[in-house]
């Protein structure tokens, strides 16, 4: 397994790990227990170091199947956590330091860890990031060992800029893909300069980038990809990268007419976001065992042309873009 620095955390993750959002998030199933543990063991049979869940996903039930995982293994893991979404109204009049305490130790019951190898924001409102008594609170909980690392995750690059001024941000958590390139422009570059690690979700723009999807397919009731396309729920950048579905559609077939001999998108995609020094780790999720091997074989892939990489820009900026300029993305 290939592995990347995290930034001034130090901690050398796997290239490909999980992020467990599907595991106990809003994609159409019910928590189960058996599922969770057999996706997180088969992604430490696969050699991935590094787990990220929240607080909010299966509402608990993920970071507990995260602890149960850490109990019965003996490799290294790291485990990344997070707080503030279950704020409501998630405001940033509801970001308070006591109430952000309570969640660190709440995620340190439901793991049954002494301490939490990075803990993040979980997207907070854009406001949050010009208040220095939030950011101050983690440099209290590290000095009380309940954490190690402090880091963010972000929906918008300027909130990714803002985070980075405090020193104690030692990674951002940012969607960057085929269909959101954004990042890439100047972020990236900055971030490297303060060695703040880069971990990117929504690696395969909720699917859309699997290139399985047609204008066929259906999704459940329960799915965000069915309540939130418009932004209704919450960040509709969080579904399919904020792209109308039928376009992202079209620009798959696009994609798809470079890459002529491959058999998946999916680790094309990863592999593409793989082609960025400045990413630290990628983290896509899996609904079954068997995604995770799916998405580690990505690494196996040979490094993308540069042809290969200027037609997927293009593609981007004549397809992609103008769907989602007027964005904060």
């Amino acid at each position: 397994m290939n592995k990347r620095r995290l930034g001034k955390t130090g901690f050398e993750l796997s290239e490909i790990s999980l992020g467990t959002w599907q595991v106990g998030g809003k994609w159409g199933s019910p928590f189960s227990h058996s599922n969770a543990d057999a996706i997180l063991n088969e992604a430490v049979d696969k050699g991935i170091n590094f787990i990220d869940t929240a607080d909010v996903y299966g509402e608990g039930e993920s970071e507990k199947a995260v602890g149960r995982l850490l109990r019965s293994r003996s490799e290294s893991i790291y485990v990344a956590t997070k707080c503030g979404r279950k704020l409501n109204p998630h405001v940033d009049a509801s970001y308070q330091v006591d109430v952000l305490r309570k969640f660190v130790e709440d995620s340190l019951r439901n793991m049954g860890l002494e301490t939490i190898d990075l803990i993040q924001l979980h997207c907070p409102p854009t406001e949050t990031y010009d208040r220095p008594e939030i950011f101050a609170l983690f440099d209290t909980l590290k000095k009380e060992g309940k954490i190690r690392h402090l880091g963010v995750s972000v929906e918008r690059v300027e909130e990714a800029l803002k985070a980075i001024e405090y020193d104690n941000v030692c990674s951002v958590q940012i969607i960057f893909n085929m269909f959101r390139q954004r990042p890439a422009e100047d972020f990236f570059a900055r971030a490297a300069k303060r060695d703040v690690g880069i971990i990117v979700r929504v690696p395969l723009a909720s699917g859309l980038l699997s290139g399985k999807y047609t204008a066929h397919t259906s999704f459940g009731k329960d799915d965000h990809r069915t309540f939130n396309r418009h932004g209704e729920a919450f960040d509709k950048g969080e579904t399919f990268s904020g792209v109308d579905y039928a376009q992202g559609l079209a620009a798959v077939e696009e994609i798809k007419k470079l890459f002529p001999a491959e058999s998946s998108l999916s680790a094309l995609a990863l592999r593409w976001i793989l082609m960025f020094s400045q990413v630290s780790t990628v983290i896509p999720g899996a609904s079954r065992p068997e995604q995770v091997l799916a998405n580690v074989q990505a690494m196996e892939l040979p490094a993308l042309t540069e042809e290969q990489m200027q037609g997927i820009r293009s593609i981007y900026q004549e397809r992609i873009w103008p769907l989602i300029a007027n964005e904060a993305w």
